[in-house]
């Protein structure tokens, strides 16, 4: 196996499919971490120490089923990423500023105790 297939190689032992799906998530949570966490260094260096130490630890799984189990929690880990993780900064001792990515943003829909029926045609 080449050189640059890294912490993926246990992954192509079962299909190339996995091997694939494994590369593909990798780089999907290094590009989400890069956004989620844009310009706080410290938790950048730690979400891609944490991210490689993973993949790397499981390098030589050949059971299926686990690494199927593995590919699930990389893609659960990385929409709760992209969906859940807000960054702050402390502005001062009793301030918190949060910034929150344009993603997350939603349209605030007014909270109605009796909800209207949707109709269908």
């Amino acid at each position: 196996m080449p050189a640059s297939a890294g912490p993926f190689v246990g992954y192509g032992s079962v299909n190339s499919n996995g091997t694939h799906n494994a590369l593909r998530l990798f780089k999907l949570l290094h590009r989400t971490r890069q956004e989620v966490f844009k310009n706080d260094t410290r938790a950048l260096e730690a979400a891609r120490q944490k991210i490689n130490d993973e993949f790397k630890n499981n390098q030589n799984e050949t059971s299926e089923e686990k690494i199927n189990e593995l590919l699930k929690i990389a893609s659960d880990v990385e929409m709760i990423l992209r969906t859940s993780v807000i960054q702050a900064v402390h502005t001062d001792s009793n301030k918190i500023l949060l910034l929150p990515r344009k993603d997350l943003l939603q349209d605030n829909i007014p909270y109605s105790d009796k909800p209207t029926k949707k109709h269908e045609s």
